[in-house]
């Protein structure tokens, strides 16, 4: 037995037990990614021992693609970031994707420089920026991976509250974005959750005419919920008020209770850590999201993540990226 297959089976049963014991954990993701890699690593060590030429090229066909692959992401995501100006405007939040793929054509383009240059220094620096952004890109695969993971987990039906979480009002209207959430708590209010109230969480934002809340509890009446199943919760601001709030009113009408929580599916898994952060015995459930929507809106909720994190994260980049100038130094 090689030891990248006891690393893998230790990384597995890490990752099983802590998935049993929370699975709205970011940790979760980081312990099945190290499965994976590891496991691989071993797969191509088992290969090898048996033919060293079929060992050889099973690695080349692991290692050629991944330069393709990179190319064709920052391709998608400058193609990603023109589609979000053009259909959602000119915000920081709509240019993510397109800074994102404008930025791995950028370091390329400085690791070439340097080389080329035969610039030590920078060098250095490239290779420092380079730990720290393979640092960043494994944190948001696991990140990505296990968001996929978790919107497949069956949710129980069998809850005293459907939570919707408010996003935004185009002045006293419903935006499309809001409009799926409501439209699936409804649809699973009816498929399973008949006993459970609807509650909307929301408050009163700029440029809004109303609250959230009271402009989600319209939208629901209009397409046949009833309005005495209806709970509304209108002083938050933010997914984690939020969330807070919508405890507090759930505890004081039936303490105790449980729900299902309704958001879109880019934001599903954030939604789920916060709730465990504030103690909300629920699962998060994502609504449909719009394809060109996905990328930017899915950056923008792992940059909100790591900066949740952002004292270990900090750290860790700053050792890393004080790792190639301490091997420099010592080499002499």
């Amino acid at each position: 037995m090689s030891l990248f297959v006891i690393i893998a089976g230790f990384f597995a049963l890490c990752f099983l037990v802590s998935f049993a014991l929370e699975r709205r954990l970011l940790r979760n993701g980081v312990f099945l990614a190290l499965t994976i890699g590891f496991g691989v690593l071993a797969l191509l060590v088992e290969v090898r021992a048996e033919s060293a030429l079929l060992g050889g090229l099973l690695l080349v066909l692991l290692i050629v693609p991944i330069p393709l692959l990179c190319a064709g992401l920052a391709v998608f995501l400058v193609v990603n970031g023109i589609t979000m100006l053009r259909r959602e405007g000119k915000r920081l939040s709509n240019l993510l994707s397109l800074l994102a793929g404008m930025g791995m054509f950028g370091y390329v383009a400085f690791v070439y420089v340097a080389i080329a240059a035969g610039s030590v220094g920078m060098v250095v620096l490239a290779l420092s920026l380079g730990l720290v952004l393979g640092y960043i890109s494994f944190l948001f695969t696991c990140f990505v991976g296990y968001a996929l993971v978790y919107d497949r987990i069956p949710a129980r039906r069998n809850v005293d509250f459907i939570v919707v979480l408010g996003s935004g009002l185009l002045g006293s209207t419903v935006p499309p974005l809001l409009a799926s959430r409501l439209d699936l708590a409804r649809r699973l209010r009816e498929s399973g959750g008949r006993g459970a109230d609807i509650l909307v969480s929301g408050g009163r934002g700029p440029g809004e005419d109303v609250a959230e809340s009271r402009a989600m509890a319209d939208y629901l009446i209009d397409v046949g919920v009833p309005e005495q199943h209806i709970v509304l919760e209108d002083a938050s601001t933010s997914t984690r008020e939020n969330l807070r709030y919508s405890k507090e009113i759930m505890q004081r009408t039936k303490p105790g209770s449980r729900c299902l929580i309704v958001t879109n599916s880019f934001h599903a898994f954030r939604a789920a850590m916060l709730a465990r952060a504030e103690r909300v015995d629920g699962h998060v459930i994502g609504s449909h999201t719009a394809g060109y929507y996905w990328p930017s809106a899915v950056i923008r909720e792992f940059l909100a993540v790591f900066r949740d994190n952002v004292v270990v994260n900090t750290l860790l980049c700053t050792g890393l990226a004080a790792l190639p100038p301490a091997v420099l130094v010592v080499l002499g």
